[in-house]
């Protein structure tokens, strides 16, 4: 494991097109956002490889000793980067996740104002992706397209600077805290690589929500409209999952439900195992629950500001449900019955289902006689 190659800068090859997000401005904003780099000159910087290959490997065999599922792609590869790195790795996620869209649009979105809307938007993705890289510990990179640079997809990251900065900050003892982050990124991994189905299911809702994007300023002003309405009701607009969900349209929304239902279950589930798989070798896990949840709940200003642009705070609540949803069906059927989610995707439950368990149990925890 090393640290991520720079490899060509995002958006510069002449021969495609981006015609909806200045992708280089993107970066160029985010990376200057993200700001210094905290402890990546710290000789405690060197520690980060080894410490994470060790980690990642470990964390995947206890993963699997708890859950049963064991990655179909081969081991979990863990990469510390920086935050400059995370960032051109998630621009090159976002690319691949949206060329279905922008390439409907190619042509439809011109005009004398469409350099500048290009560039408000690159200017927007890169400060909340420069926001991001100050925040985040650790993610999971899904395989996206298989023929596009394999080798830099499907990989575990860790924000070095970061993952030192808490450490140092709170007086985390290091094997424990990165053993405990490696375990719920790993998690994620054997859910997406060790469910055959899974995978492809996340990205086809994905690109459900791609096909039903529109240019038409009409359905931005409509969302605007929306949004006002919300505002003189006394409610926050960002409240149901921050941007997205402001400007999807009422199909979006019910592929937004899914996709919902489907990460409140992947969360829960990973907080569940990381916590079950860990309580032998991270005795400090309560602690770092604490501390993380207190740094998103402590947020103010411009922070809390984006948190809720993003739908941060919602999504939150989506997760404690999604834990609280393991947890009622393991009390009524234990683990057996918490698999059946994972057989098919019928199988998995609706946002209202992650409210009400009850419900889901009762469409798919009997089944039918042989």
């Amino acid at each position: 494991m090393g640290p991520v190659r720079p490899g060509p800068r995002v958006g510069s090859d002449p021969t495609v097109s981006h015609p909806l997000i200045d992708w280089n401005l993107a970066e160029r904003v985010a990376v200057r956002v993200g700001g210094r780099e905290p402890f990546s000159t710290s000789y405690h910087y060197g520690g980060l490889d080894p410490d994470f290959e060790r980690f990642t490997a470990q964390a995947e065999e206890l993963v699997g000793i708890e859950t049963g599922l064991r990655s179909l792609s081969g081991p979990a590869r863990g990469r510390v980067t920086t935050r400059a790195g995370w960032i051109r790795a998630n621009i090159s996620s976002f690319q691949r996740l949206l060329k279905p869209m922008t390439d409907r649009f190619e042509g439809r979105v011109g005009g004398p104002m469409a350099p500048a809307m290009r560039r408000f938007a690159g200017a927007e993705v890169g400060t909340l992706l420069g926001w991001m890289s100050t925040r985040v510990l650790g993610q999971y990179d899904l395989l996206v397209i298989e023929d596009d640079n394999p080798d830099d997809q499907d990989i575990v990251y860790y924000v070095g600077p970061n993952v030192l900065g808490l450490e140092k900050k709170h007086g985390f003892p290091p094997d424990e805290f990165r053993l405990w982050l490696a375990l719920h990124e790993v998690t994620h991994r054997a859910q997406f690589t060790g469910i055959p189905w899974m995978r492809p299911h996340f990205l086809s809702l994905v690109q459900q929500t791609m096909s039903l994007s529109d240019p038409d300023p009409g359905r931005l002003l409509h969302a605007v409209g929306r949004v006002t309405e919300s505002v003189r009701g006394g409610r926050n607009p960002l409240d149901d999952g921050g941007l997205a969900a402001v400007f999807a349209s009422p199909e979006q929304k019910a592929v937004l439900d899914q996709i919902g239902g489907l990460m409140s279950l992947l969360e829960g589930h990973g907080d569940v195992t990381m916590d079950r798989a860990g309580k032998d070798h991270v005795p400090s896990a309560g602690r770092f629950g604490a501390v993380l949840r207190n740094r998103r709940a402590a947020a103010r200003g411009l922070s809390r500001v984006l948190q809720s642009l993003i739908g941060i705070e919602a999504k939150l609540l989506q997760y404690q449900a999604g834990e609280e949803f393991i947890e009622t069906v393991e009390e009524h059927g234990g683990s057996a019955l918490i698999d059946r989610a994972w057989e098919q995707p019928e199988n998995l439950p609706s946002m209202d289902e992650i409210r009400d368990p009850a419900a889901w149990i009762e469409r798919v925890g009997v089944r039918p006689a042989a």
